[in-house]
């Protein structure tokens, strides 16, 4: 049990969370400080095996939403729905591509979430990212046009892998970069 324990520890310090023994006992804040995430954080206190088995339910359903989708993929409206979804689902795991939020905010708590997509560095991708998933599904569900829905989902694709880059140190330099010399006109 002792060697469990000490894991659960190594795993809550690689996915920066705080680590001590009194983590489900809050000292109660002074009065007029509350705000909306500590008041949903402290009504929301996992253990850490609850955070390890959301995050892992959240990230196969997310997946496993996503790769359906591709069995769909010649009706845009239904893959548009279904990738969507899929990404809502796993939207955050630690990985750096198609699996981003839910699924993290188990991991490290939906404000430090919130607080790392607001970050200045990853903003305009985090908004990029989430109006290209209203666009998808309000082009699949309300429009239901599939040239519409189909270029939205390449818009939530491409969002989906410049919002993941923004994790990785120089990524988007690098991509950037790339892209610039692929795509250079001058001869």
């Amino acid at each position: 049990m002792e060697k469990m324990n000490h894991a659960f520890e190594k795993v809550k310090i690689l996915v920066g969370m705080e680590v001590d023994d009194d983590q489900n006992v809050s000292a109660p804040p002074e009065e007029g400080t509350f705000s909306f995430m500590d008041d949903f954080n402290r009504n929301c206190t996992l253990s850490t095996k609850q955070r390890i088995y959301g995050f892992a339910i959240c990230l196969a359903a997310g997946l496993t939403c996503t790769l359906l989708s591709m069995l769909v993929f010649f009706n845009p409206i239904k893959f548009g729905i279904t990738f969507t979804f899929g990404n809502l689902l796993a939207l955050g795991s630690m990985l750096s591509w198609s699996v981003l939020y839910g699924s993290t905010a188990f991991l490290i708590g939906p404000k430090r979430q919130v607080t790392m997509m607001l970050d200045p560095v990853r903003i305009y991708a985090t908004a990029i990212y989430l109006a290209s998933i209203i666009i998808a599904l309000f082009c699949a569900l309300y429009v239901r046009n599939k040239l519409l829905t189909l270029l939205a989902i390449m818009l939530e694709f491409g969002a989906l892998i410049w919002y993941s880059l923004s994790y990785i140190p120089f990524a988007r330099s690098m991509v950037s970069k790339i892209m610039v010399s692929c795509f250079d006109t001058e001869f």
